[in-house]
């Protein structure tokens, strides 16, 4: 099967990117001709050369809304797609879903489209959540299927009429699991507190570092791990708080597993998320997590089983949780162990590439019946 993903942006490497070039990877190593379509080059068409995944830059596919470069986006995607014949398009990430999908349904290819957080609810700000309920409903009747990374995905997508049930479709992201000595060891003192976020939003490095501010009693070291447009000012604000001295910004790191691996417990602060990569790296590590209470990361962290979860921009009650695991090492160790059996039952990437894969041979076998 010769199978094209589609993905927006190549200058900033998130959990679509990784998903993408780790699912085009193992489809490979499967026998499938694979290519991958984005806009421009950068740090996600670094780790797909490295990867051994063939790639093909597109020069107009962009982030932002262009009507001019959005029309010649298109025009070069369906000239990449007629050579390259797929059977199968998978799109990822709302800019290159939308084109894709256009692009798709003109020329009878069957697409998949893969959000990774749809942007109809109040993850974007209002304007640009109007504009997306429109454009998502209006694609949803040219692709075939919708994969939701979460329940929570699919609940707003039915909410927004986005796609009728039967085509909506939740695979979980999952994983490829570390060595044994990349396990952490939650008990262990002093607690060192690690996030790995991009410093953008939906991120809310703030809050956590506001939290921080408020544990000066407490024995911590906190790891940042990420970059992004926001770093400079959370660097500043570490300063005016008075906690740079305990905090690292380690900036970007391809594979982040060393440093969650001598951590003991894993924060996250966030305005929304769906599915988001790093938890489940912070949960294939056994780590305890404390993290904002959006999208689908209920469905990954059980409150007090592996975890606290806490409502969204509340520096205080994050405080408060992380104050209990950095004094309550059972907690962590127990917590941490849960987090690992979790990981092990759901979100182990060989679970989702079987899903994806027999999505994938429906959607052929229904085209092929049309």
């Amino acid at each position: 099967m010769r199978i094209a993903y589609a993905i927006t942006r190549a200058d900033a490497v998130g959990g679509a990117s990784v998903h993408v070039r780790d699912l085009a990877r193992a489809m490979l190593e499967r026998g499938h001709e694979v290519q991958v379509f984005l806009g421009g080059t950068g740090q996600v068409t670094a780790q797909l050369s490295a990867a051994g995944v063939p790639f093909r830059s597109l020069a107009h596919m962009g982030r932002s809304l262009s009507p001019y470069h959005d029309a010649r986006a298109a025009f070069e995607f369906a000239q990449v797609l007629h050579e390259f014949r797929p059977h199968l398009v998978s799109a990822h990430t709302a800019k290159a879903g939308w084109i894709a999908r256009a692009v798709c349904a003109r020329m009878g290819i069957p697409a998949i489209y893969t959000p990774h957080g749809l942007s109809v609810g109040k993850r974007a700000r209002a304007p640009v959540r109007l504009l997306a309920r429109l454009a998502e409903r209006a694609a949803g009747r040219w692709n075939q299927d919708i994969v939701c990374v979460c329940e929570a995905e699919r609940r707003l997508a039915l909410v927004y009429r986005i796609a009728p049930p039967e085509r909506l479709h939740v695979i979980y992201n999952g994983v490829r699991d570390v060595a044994p000595e990349l396990r952490a060891s939650p008990g262990a003192s002093p607690c060192r507190i690690v996030s790995v976020a991009r410093f953008d939003e939906p991120k809310e490095h703030p809050v956590l570092l506001e939290a921080m501010s408020r544990l000066r009693d407490a024995a911590w070291e906190l790891d940042l791990v990420g970059d992004g447009p926001l770093e400079q000012d959370c660097r500043a604000f570490a300063a005016r708080l008075g906690i740079e001295g305990r905090v690292r910004f380690h900036g970007y790191l391809p594979d982040p597993a060393p440093v969650l691996a001598r951590a003991a417990c894993f924060v996250l602060a966030s305005r929304s998320e769906a599915l988001p990569r790093s938890l489940l790296e912070a949960m294939r590590a056994g780590l305890p997590i404390v993290a904002s209470a959006v999208g689908g990361v209920a469905e990954m962290v059980d409150n007090g089983t592996n975890g606290l979860l806490i409502p969204k921009s509340d520096a205080g009650l994050f405080a408060t949780a992380i104050r209990r695991l950095i004094v309550d090492e059972r907690a962590r160790t127990a917590y941490g162990r849960a987090s690992r059996d979790a990981y092990e039952a759901r979100f182990r990437f060989e679970l989702m590439l079987e899903k994806t894969v027999a999505l994938y041979g429906t959607v052929r076998e229904r085209t092929a019946s049309n």
